[in-house]
């Protein structure tokens, strides 16, 4: 079995029902478990993009808008990998190469019996299916359902840890800062398992934009930001947006130090199995004094955001 993952969660899942060494390529996003950046590249970014949040999303509706996609294939790179199975996506364009694009380019390559498998998970469940749907696709179906059902048995750990929290505070999850996306898909859901109260989106919605009006209008108990694709380290580069995007000084969440940055790379933006240590964090955030130990495990990965946008270690 050959196998090529064109986005880092699909890898992942590969990776977790027991496929690692059958990858025979990656996107060039992928980067864990470690060593599969070592892996032929089998995407590329359409154009260079830019370094500033806003400048970023410019770029991005701008090719959306031209009806092109923000990645495309390295057609002689997938040739010479021969996959017999494709894992992508149809969730977001945004996020990695267009299921049409895969499409075309097996018809270019005369591969007709190829199986793609396209993961579109907007809610849990739906996560949990694909790693099952991957494990049957790659001949690791018992794999498949054995990775599913751990996956779910610790996050319903979690979720009944925090289900008895005396009091469920607010939460808002921002995935952009400039223009600000508040975090949609199954972002509600971690939040409700961990112990919060979703604001502004409903499991399953996509991610919505709210002006700085719409965002003064609300009250969060809890701040999480981790914008997508960005790790600690490139968000910090932008603490200044904070006070641009965000009404920093009338949320009581910033003077009560409870907004927190965490990185958006490895965790909440990839639907596959570190959602579950996405929830570990977020758990630490909403409750934490009920989850002292994952403040600990995740302490490299977290930061809190103090009024003045000095970042202190949790």
């Amino acid at each position: 079995m050959r196998i090529a993952s064109l986005l880092p969660s699909a890898t992942e899942i590969v990776c977790a029902v027991g496929g690692r060494d059958e990858l025979v390529g990656v996107s060039h996003e992928c980067d864990y478990p470690a060593g599969v950046e070592r892996l032929p590249i089998l995407t590329r970014p359409r154009v260079a993009l830019p370094r500033a949040s806003g400048a970023i999303d410019r770029t991005v509706r701008d090719i959306l808008g031209d009806a092109l996609a923000v990645y495309e294939i390295e057609i002689e790179r997938l040739r010479a990998a021969a996959p017999d199975v494709i894992v992508t996506q149809d969730l977001c364009d945004v996020c990695a190469v267009s299921i049409d694009d895969v499409r075309r380019a097996l018809a270019e390559l005369a591969r007709e019996n190829v199986t793609v498998v396209s993961c579109k998970p907007l809610r849990l469940a739906n996560v949990w299916d694909d790693v099952r749907r991957v494990g049957r696709a790659v001949g690791r179906a018992e794999q498949g359902l054995e990775a599913a059902a751990e996956l779910e048995r610790r996050v319903a750990a979690i979720g009944a840890r925090a289900s008895k929290a005396k009091r469920r505070p607010s939460v808002l999850t921002i995935e952009w800062l400039d223009p600000v996306m508040i975090g949609g898909t199954w972002m509600p859901e971690l939040v409700e398992l961990a112990g919060g109260r979703a604001l502004v989106t409903v499991a399953g919605q996509h991610a919505p934009t709210l002006g700085l009006s719409e965002l003064s209008a609300l009250e969060p108990d809890v701040v999480l930001i981790k914008p997508c694709g960005f790790d600690l380290a490139r968000t910090t580069q932008e603490l200044e947006l904070l006070r641009a995007q965000l009404p920093w000084t009338k949320w009581s969440a910033v003077a009560a130090g409870r907004v927190w940055l965490a990185d958006g790379n490895a965790f909440f933006n990839r639907p596959g199995p570190r959602l579950v240590e996405s929830l570990e964090i977020l758990a630490a955030c909403c409750q934490p004094d009920e989850f002292a130990e994952f403040r600990a495990r995740h302490a490299p990965s977290v930061r809190r955001v103090r009024p003045d946008l000095a970042l202190e270690a949790v």
